[in-house]
This record gives structure tokens, sequence and C-alpha cells, in this order.
């Protein structure tokens, strides 16, 4: 392959895409097309398409001109309330970039594709811990299954390879990201602030104590590319976290310290619920604090927040593998949760 690599990153304004591409601008050789709606807010230089990735038309005009495209790292994603059409959607635009990319540049060698541990069941209920990556895919249908299956057909025989990255519960700097749990807490935990309300765990009694894993998105964007630029990781599947474990118990105190609010028991409650119609009380922590005019809804995804605090069953994937090929980073989690707290506030998302 020649030294030269040109990366397509879909979702680049995402919570792995956008880590991503500032991944490749800081460590240089790489040419990058950012696909995305809207520009990415990050300096460097870089082209951006907009691309329905739904349309595969669309798809092959936008890209018949990439002649010397060498990676595709996917992590777009839509959601869609019918199942059958959630997986079916999800599938197709993969399915539609990469027939778009393979039939626009012959330089094509990797693929890489984003998962996550819910290939385990780990959203279903007790599944084996921990996960690793030959265990059985989960009874049933997933949008990952069906992407898998296709991109391993389609590269029999084929001059290009894939590999994919299972993460569990990326945290970054992202705003508006449906799944960034850091944005979650910190809004929730704003809010209770302003409320005179203290800051308490809203999930399910054994959320509290149970095991759990984050993954960092600037570790994920590193593991990303070494996947996809290593050969001995080609058709590879790898878990990554950040390779400890924390327990809610433990951490709450510490996140209720940095918001300077009172911590209390456990009290079990939706947090779409809760946050729900607090509009005016964000936009007067806004004013307040001459933060950023970010709308709540805009900012944080608490549906999400829900799925998380719901389960009461250890979450823990082995990352061993990704190790003994060659990846050996690690986050602390807590610390990692606490930095990322500290810049949404040095931005001015949060108070």
């Amino acid at each position: 392959m020649s030294t030269k690599r040109k990366a397509v990153i879909t979702g680049a304004t995402g919570v792995v895409g956008r880590y991503l591409l500032q991944h490749l601008l800081d460590i240089g050789g790489w040419d990058i097309v950012a696909v995305s709606r809207r520009v990415p807010d990050i300096a460097g230089r870089f082209t951006h398409i907009a691309v329905d990735l739904e349309d595969p038309v669309d798809c092959r005009t936008k890209f018949r001109g990439l002649q010397d495209v060498t990676h595709v790292f996917y992590t777009a994603f839509v959601q869609d309330p019918d199942p059958a059409r959630h997986v079916a959607r999800n599938t197709a635009m993969l399915v539609n970039l990469v027939e778009a990319v393979e039939s626009a540049s012959p330089a094509l060698a990797h693929v890489n594709l984003v998962e996550g541990t819910k290939w385990y069941g780990s959203h279903l209920g007790p599944f084996t811990t921990p996960a690793k990556e030959w265990h059985p895919r989960h009874a049933g249908t997933n949008f990952y299954f069906d992407q898998q299956d296709w991109l391993e057909a389609r590269q029999r025989g084929r001059g290009w390879t894939w590999s994919a990255v299972r993460p569990h519960a990326v945290c970054g700097f992202s705003l508006g990201s449906p799944m960034n749990l850091a944005l979650v807490l910190a809004t929730y935990a704003s809010v209770c602030r302003e409320l005179g309300e203290p800051f308490a765990h809203p999930g399910a009694p054994g959320n509290w104590s149970a095991l759990y894993q984050l993954t960092d998105s600037t570790l994920l964007a590193k593991a990303m590319v070494w996947m996809a630029t290593e050969p001995r990781c080609a058709n590879e599947v790898f878990n990554i976290t950040n390779g400890d474990l924390i327990r809610w118990c433990n951490l709450w105190p510490r996140m209720a310290a940095f918001f300077d609010v009172p911590v209390a028991d456990p009290a079990p409650r939706k947090l779409t619920a809760f946050m729900a119609g607090k509009g005016p009380v964000w936009d007067r922590i806004v004013a307040r604090h001459g933060l950023q005019p970010h709308a709540l809804s805009a900012l944080a995804g608490f549906a999400f927040g829900d799925f998380v605090f719901a389960s009461t069953w250890d979450i823990v994937s082995d990352t061993g593998k990704a190790r003994r090929h060659g990846f050996c980073e690690s986050v602390d989690t807590e610390d990692m949760l606490i930095g990322l707290f500290g810049q949404l506030r040095a931005s001015r998302v949060i108070a």
C-alpha cells in the first residue's frame, strides 16, 4: 500500500467522529474528508462533504471524485423507533458509503466499523462478563450484526480489509450527541444545583453498585487508527474501553463535589421526565453565568441517561485482545469525567 493515506470519516461531528478527525489532524500525514450534515468546528485542513448516506445516488455523486481514498472510518448512526427500519436504515448507510467509495477509489485499503457492547446483549440483561470478542452475538436483531455480516461478505476476494471496534458509553466534548453521558451528567447536576435539589443518582437500585465501563473519545480515536493501519488487525474485532471499571456509588460524591451540589440517597426516576420542561431553568443558568446560548434540548440526550442507569447488572468487556495485538493505552475514567466537566465549564457550556 502507498504511504499516502486519505481517510473518509462519517459522522464527523459526533462524539466519536469529531475526536477521530482531531486525532488525524494532530498526528499528521493524512488527507481527510469529513462527512457530516454541518462543518465540524475543528481548526485544521480537511475537506467537508455533506452527504445523505441513505441515498445511494447522492453517495455515488458526492464520492465520485475521491479516487485516492485509502481508509474509511464509519461512525454514522441514525435512530428509528421501528426496529426493522432501524436495522435496515443503518445497514443501508454503510452499504451505500462503502460501495460508493470502493467504486471511486482503487486505492481503498481498509474500512473500520464502530459497533458496541450491545453486540453481547448488554442492553438486554445480564450477559457473560467480561465479554470477549469471540463470544456469540445475542439472540434477536441488531444492526451491528447486519453491518458486520455485509462488510465481511463484501470484503471477501477484494484488496481491502476491515476491522471493527466495540467501545461502551463513549464520552467526549461533543454538543448535541444523543449518546454522550458526560453532557447528560453535567446538565442534570447543573439543574439540580439551580433548583436547590440534591444530586441524586436516578437509576435502578442495582445500578448504583454494579460494575460499569466507559470509553474516552480520544482513546477510542487512537485505537481506531491503530487497528486501521496495523496489519495484524486486518479483519479482526476489538473491544476498546478505558481499561478500568467504576461503580456509580464510588464516583457520585466526586461528581457532586465538582458541581458543589449535595449528594442524596439514590432516587430512582426517569431523567427524561425530570428534565422535561426544564428549558427555562437552563436558560436562567445561561443568562446568569453568561454561558453559550445553547438550548437544553440541543445539548444532551436524557433518554440515553435513562438507558445507562436502568441496568442492574455488570457491564464489563475484556480488552486483552487489543493489548496482545499492541494497543496498550488506558484512561482513568473518574479523571476523564471530571476533566470533561472542566472542559465544558472552560468553554462556557456549563457553569
